[in-house]
């Protein structure tokens, strides 16, 4: 831990502090006790209280005294400052920043970490870069121009930054393009982009990027960047670990598993993997005892189905789910996809019979004409979404 650190100086450029707008400064905790009073000591420099209006709220999930902290620190600080501390910490850090913006009012909000490795002085500078290039969304980047990423501890971390941030480009080259760094926790967003976001696809954060569920569901008119040196954590310990990296790779299929067109295409990839253990089993039940191929069909359509519900349940459908317990869903599932034998077996019989193709590709054939029906009442019905969250506060301007 660093003690006596020198307070950061104010840039000239924040003499014209007075003509920004209100700001909600939301900062997500766990455990940061110890860095609390130096970032609040901070962030009071940067935004002095005869510039704009700015609240700071704290959106707790600790297991330490760091509410305690920061109700100390808020009585020396001369902005207002308040902390809610969640006893269910819903979403991880992402969950927290979107219940942080959904109790605040101001016209903007800027998200940044506790731990000081986002430099504080730099608030002023994302709200003047938005309403001087009229972007909804300003994000401060370490790979920008002149940025920085020295501040992460090793080349472990360095190389799963980079890692992260080219899979999250490559998946979403439209929703991020002009984010550089869209792995970063520092950042300004319009509350009406928020707000446009909530209400068309609902916000559904997991794990700590909450920058890419903003950046993809709301799809802010107009994006800038301002580069920035990220730098050494304070105090306490990184959050980053091999559990919040499954997290970020399971977000990143909800996200894009969230338009039907994608949901589609991954149904069907699903649904083609399907293929094998209905044809093998079907194979085995025909050639290994026999049987007759109708009921064979009917027994090894049973397999298909657990093998695509147990996919389609926990990756494509994970966020869409109505019924809370895993078995009905399954037997719903289940039900309809034997309902579909009922076109699928005289499809089947006229293939095998009138066009003499054997059965197990006449099965195959069979399953591909299905499909579609099947996808639309899967998608519509049986995972249909649920209502989107109320939307957030309707901005105000702060006393």
């Amino acid at each position: 831990m660093t003690t006596g650190a020198p307070r950061p100086v104010p840039p000239p450029a924040l003499a014209a502090a007075t003509t920004l707008p209100a700001v909600s400064l939301v900062v997500p905790t766990f455990n940061e006790a110890a860095n609390i009073d130096e970032l609040l000591s901070r962030i009071c420099a940067a935004l002095p209280p005869g510039g704009a209006a700015v609240e700071v709220l704290f959106v707790d999930d600790s297991t330490d005294n760091t509410p305690e902290v920061v109700r100390d620190a808020a009585m020396r600080c001369p902005i207002p400052v308040t902390v809610h501390h969640r006893s269910e910490p819903h979403g991880g850090l992402g969950g927290a920043v979107v219940e942080g913006i959904a109790r605040t009012t101001a016209p903007w909000i800027v998200v940044m970490d506790a731990d000081l490795q986002h430099p504080p002085h730099l608030v002023p500078e994302l709200i003047a870069g938005g309403e001087r290039t009229g972007a909804e969304l300003v994000v401060a980047s370490r790979y920008a121009d002149g940025g920085s990423r020295g501040g992460l501890a090793g080349g472990y971390r360095v190389l799963v930054s980079g890692a992260s941030t080219f899979v999250a480009k490559a998946i979403f080259p439209r929703a991020l393009r002009g984010v550089s760094d869209p792995m970063s926790g520092f950042f300004a967003i319009r509350r009406e982009a928020v707000e446009r976001g909530t209400r068309s696809e609902g916000l559904r954060p997991l794990g700590y990027k909450i920058l890419l569920e903003l950046a993809v569901r709301c799809r802010p008119r107009g994006v800038a960047e301002l580069p920035y040196e990220f730098g050494e954590r304070f105090a306490g310990e990184s959050k980053s670990t091999i559990r919040e990296g499954l997290r970020f790779l399971r977000h990143l299929a909800l996200l894009r598993t969230a338009e039907s067109r994608a949901r589609m295409i991954a149904f069907g990839l699903v649904g083609a993997s399907g293929f094998l253990p209905n044809l093998a089993l079907l194979w085995l039940l025909i050639h290994g005892t026999g049987m007759h191929y109708v009921p064979a069909e009917i027994i090894a359509n049973q397999a298909g189905l657990i093998w695509n519900f147990l996919i389609i349940d926990s990756l494509v459908y994970r966020d869409h789910r109505r019924q809370r317990r895993r078995s009905l869903r399954m037997l719903n599932f289940a039900a309809l996809g034997n309902a579909d034998l009922v076109v699928r077996i005289p499809l089947l019989a006229l293939l095998v019979t009138a066009l003499g193709i054997p059965p197990v590709p006449a099965t195959a054939l069979s399953l591909v004409v299905v499909f579609a029906l099947r996808f639309v009442i899967v998608d519509r019905f049986l995972y249909r979404r649920r209502p989107s969250r109320a939307a957030l506060p309707a901005p105000r301007r702060l006393p």
